[in-house]
């Protein structure tokens, strides 16, 4: 059954949020979702303001914020009477966070673009892309291997 009185079973509330039913669980175990009551036959049942949360919670994850973003956001969020301006310092620092990836990704096109170019007709017996990926980067071994140069720099100045 999809509803009982109000309350929305799990598949009912995944299929409303388009949020599937594992995150909802990951959710709720996160503390981000409260935990629902459960019906007699111990199935969970889900109010409208579990709803409203966690399409707040997918609308602030699909902005890209992390879990811990979102769990201050809803701190905030639950707790009106703060002023806005400290929902402004999360926003402020995803932002930052945000167009450093954006610079990060078109240093990398650019990179790409030039080493797909360099692979010409792609008839040579020796590949561009194969020979750059190859080599070594200078200064490589002082740098996390998974963190574009940019957040390096970031990191490194917190």
């Amino acid at each position: 059954m999809n509803t009982i009185s109000g309350c929305l079973a799990i598949g009912a509330l995944s299929e409303r949020t388009g949020c599937k039913v594992e995150t909802i669980r990951f959710y709720e175990q996160e503390g981000l979702l409260p935990a629902p009551p459960r019906s007699p036959g111990g199935y969970r049942l889900y109010s409208k303001d579990h709803l409203k949360r966690l399409t707040f919670i997918r609308r602030a994850r699909g902005l890209g914020f992390s879990i811990d973003e979102v769990r201050k956001l809803l701190k905030l969020a639950d707790e009106r009477k703060r002023p806005c301006a400290e929902v402004r310092v999360v926003a402020r620092a995803h932002l930052e966070d945000v167009r450093a990836k954006i610079a990060d990704l078109r240093a990398m096109e650019r990179v790409l673009r030039d080493t797909v170019a360099r692979c010409a007709d792609g008839r040579r017996a020796d590949c561009a892309l194969i020979e750059a990926l190859y080599r070594e980067i200078p200064n490589q071994a002082s740098r996390p291997p998974d963190l574009p140069a940019r957040r390096r720099k970031n990191l490194k100045a917190n």
